[in-house]
């Protein structure tokens, strides 16, 4: 398995793994589809800003993807970023999302990132949950019913990763100063 960068060839791949999880589960809170335009609009984004947009390609075309993304709007969220982590259908449970997140703590750090936060939908699994303390997350907090999707309320767990810290052997993170 190869991890790299996101190119516009991988976005087909990319729009059919999320819109099954868009179509399929409450893992996200979209409730159409993103279109391939709209993938290529992100990746050009993220580019921008110089954060990491990564697919998991075992040679026939990516079988995952993950990204960081601005958290907030605001200027002063600019080192804190929100992780986004899929996996295509048959490929869950085999140490793919470790392999992309922890690629993708590593780019943030090399990018500047000071703190990168995860989203989690309540779907009743704890496989994101279990992944994210893996990887020296940590709880911040759960928002209650947030959410509306397939018929239900559905709460987000929200977790943190400070990549200015010590972090578990074997991934991303260390003591360094403070980015001004």
């Amino acid at each position: 398995m190869n991890i790299r960068s996101a190119s516009p060839a991988d976005l087909d791949a990319v729009a059919e793994i999320y819109g099954h999880y868009v179509e399929h589960s409450v893992a996200t809170f979209d409730m159409a589809p993103l279109t391939v335009e709209q993938w290529a609009a992100k990746l050009a984004d993220l580019s921008e800003r110089d954060l990491p947009f990564l697919v998991a390609d075992e040679g026939a075309g990516p079988i995952g993807f993950a990204y960081a993304g601005p958290w907030r709007p605001k200027p002063a969220y600019r080192h804190t970023v929100e992780d986004t982590i899929y996996l295509a259908p048959g490929h869950t449970g085999k140490g793919l999302g470790a392999a992309l997140l922890t690629e993708l703590l590593a780019r943030c750090e090399a990018a500047g990132v000071r703190q990168v936060v995860a989203v989690i939908a309540d779907t009743g699994s704890d496989a994101s949950a279990a992944l994210h303390r893996r990887m020296g997350f940590t709880d911040a907090g759960r928002l209650a019913g947030v959410g509306r999707k397939h018929g239900r309320w559905v709460d987000t767990l929200l977790m943190q990763r400070d990549l200015t810290t010590s972090a578990p052997p074997g991934t991303p993170g260390g003591s360094h100063p403070s980015p001004a």
